[in-house]
């Protein structure tokens, strides 16, 4: 499993976590999401995460990874 983090700094209420969560859970091969609003951060957890496709799902939640 690899889990990776990733910078959101818009992420500022439930519903940020609820639509980040939900987008990036449909990406194959994710098997958790865990979105913290203290750290505004994303750690999604797997067998093979594609970066640019997480950026993409976070992306169409309406937030954007930073590096």
């Amino acid at each position: 499993m690899t889990i990776r983090t990733y910078s959101v700094p818009e992420i500022s209420c439930g519903h940020c976590v609820e639509a980040i969560t939900g987008e990036v859970t449909k990406l194959a091969g994710v098997t958790d999401v865990t979105v913290d609003l203290a750290s505004k951060t994303v750690a999604v957890t797997g067998a093979e995460i594609d970066d640019a496709a997480v950026a993409a799902a976070v992306d169409d939640a309406g937030y954007t990874v930073v590096s």
